[in-house]
């Protein structure tokens, strides 16, 4: 159950965040927006997967990742669940709109930066406790640990003000094309994640099963 629930959670991760790219290509606002409310629940699943493999040594950065993962999960779900319901089937004007459209740079975009540099964050220490065995998990680690350096421009970039002419309508298209190279990076963290969890599960089916027979060993010996 656990190498399914991880491999699920990286396999959701994998094919949101594919369905992001093509919904920012297609301009599809509604799906790009509801995709993301999905994704931050594959990635809680794959790094609960993550932690559940962690040893003793890497345990603290594993439980670290993993309620960083939980932090990411509120921020983004609440402002992807405000776009698709009170920002788009009411009408917002003035400073309403200002600060809950996310298109405007207002506060919800700052969460939702927020958002995304914590997961930068978790991505790291993560990436500390996965046991890289081969070379695909060598990749995965060193990619989930470089993803971290997002976490610096995401949490300082909105404190210089750079976003504020968004609320004049100019946001431009280097924002999407910034979130398409962001795309690019993540897709592979997902792919090579469900790789090592299938791996594992193939490695030994029988895991679960064996362990459960050594607890029952263990019982009948000390009785």
């Amino acid at each position: 159950m656990n190498q399914l629930l991880s491999k699920t959670g990286a396999a959701m991760v994998t094919v949101t965040v594919f369905l992001f790219a093509v919904f920012i290509i297609c301009d599809f606002t509604f799906g790009s927006y509801l995709v993301c409310m999905f994704l931050p629940i594959g990635y809680i699943m794959m790094s609960a997967g993550f932690r559940n493999e962690s040893d003793e040594k890497t345990r603290v950065a594993a439980d670290i990742g993993l309620v960083l993962s939980a932090v990411y999960a509120v921020l983004i779900l609440l402002v992807y669940y405000a776009q698709d319901t009170t920002v788009r089937l009411e009408e917002l004007n003035g400073q309403a709109a200002q600060i809950l459209n996310y298109k405007n740079g207002g506060l919800m975009f700052n969460y939702d930066l927020l958002g995304y540099g914590i997961m930068a964050l978790s991505t790291f220490f993560i990436g500390l406790s996965v046991r890289a065995e081969t070379r695909p998990d060598r990749w995965l680690k060193r990619l989930m640990m470089i993803h971290g350096i997002f976490f610096l421009s995401c949490f300082f970039m909105p404190m210089t003000g750079m976003f504020t002419h968004m609320a004049e309508g100019n946001g431009g298209k280097g924002g999407g094309i910034a979130l398409l190279f962001w795309c690019i990076y993540f897709i592979p963290i997902g792919i090579l994640a469900y790789k090592h969890f299938d791996v594992k599960k193939k490695k030994d089916p029988r895991e679960g099963a064996y362990m459960e027979a050594q607890d029952s060993s263990r019982m009948v010996s000390n009785h």
